[in-house]
């Protein structure tokens, strides 16, 4: 199973920036998919989840108001809008699929991304 994130990069404090995570047309069977997000020295982290229009979504904590998720199924992406982001943003952000709603539940992914880095910094 292929993920593939893009859109990480270097933005400055209170900038946004939307990561994309596409997937094999074949493939694009999840019944939900999320992003997931490890800064350094620290621990993965949930972010954001959902299974489409009509289905459950989830947003973290840390960044509800400020994250937005969305699913594009003609184009097999799932998208996270991050809008007046902080230092504290800065991560490796983790593209997710589950053929399940698992929430923030991480061992509940079957497929996990490479990752895309996203720096903030003045």
């Amino acid at each position: 199973v292929q993920l593939q994130a893009s859109g990480g990069g270097l933005v400055r404090p209170g900038d946004s920036l939307r990561l994309s995570c596409a997937t094999s047309e074949r493939t694009f069977s999840w019944y939900a998919m999320g992003w997931f997000r490890q800064a350094p020295g620290k621990e993965r982290v949930f972010v954001a989840a959902t299974s489409g229009a009509g289905g459950p979504s989830l947003v973290g904590d840390a960044v509800k108001g400020r994250f937005t998720i969305s699913i594009d199924n003609a184009k097999h992406t799932v998208f996270l809008q991050m809008n007046n982001v902080n230092a504290e943003d800065t991560a490796v952000y983790y593209c997710v699929a589950s053929q399940r709603w698992s929430g923030s539940y991480a061992p509940g992914y079957d497929s996990w991304g490479q990752g895309t880095l996203v720096t903030v910094s003045s």
